[in-house]
């Protein structure tokens, strides 16, 4: 079994002349970053192994989300900037099976094209159909043994949760 939790990057600022890569969080990011962290903490979602989008906002994303979740391996993958949903595949299978529960901190569109690809219809996949927020967690349980294997419907979507289902203001 695997677990894949897959977090969307807290709200990003649109500052003037800032190209895409280099956007910061918004104030309201800074704020909502933790609180998912504390979430992630609470519910026991600790991964083995972090993988981060080299775009600024991600970055400061995984900044603020760190401390909640204590030491563990990660690293900037730039495969996963502006990625399509089988350029996101190809960085899932290439987790080292080490890991157990792996995270990744990306955008969207591609993170809600993953979460879709990989679960099976269900009440949970139905509500990333609609929006996936910034901010937002997905946390999609595979049954494989190897995340070299992972193909579409492996997985389950055990929960998607929002800043708002939390009571941390409107998600966007």
């Amino acid at each position: 079994m695997r677990r894949l939790i897959l977090l969307r990057h807290a709200k990003s600022d649109w500052p003037d002349g800032a190209s895409d890569i280099d956007r910061p969080l918004a104030p309201r990011g800074r704020e909502a970053a933790p609180k998912m962290a504390a979430y992630l903490a609470a519910e026991g979602l600790i991964p083995d192994r972090v993988l981060v989008s080299p775009a600024r906002r991600t970055q400061e994303t995984w900044d603020l989300v760190k401390p909640a979740l204590g030491a563990m391996p990660d690293e900037t993958v730039p495969q996963i900037y502006e990625a399509p949903v089988s350029r996101l595949l190809d960085v899932v299978h290439s987790i080292p099976d080490e890991a157990a529960t792996a995270l990744m901190i990306g955008h969207n569109p591609g993170f809600q094209d993953l979460a879709r690809l990989l679960g099976k219809p269900g009440e949970e996949r139905r509500a990333l159909t609609k929006k996936y927020p910034t901010a937002a967690i997905a946390v999609i349980d595979l049954a494989v043994e190897s995340w070299a294997k992972v193909e579409a419907g492996d997985g389950t979507v055990e929960r998607f949760v929002t800043p708002k289902s939390l009571g941390h203001g409107e998600d966007e």
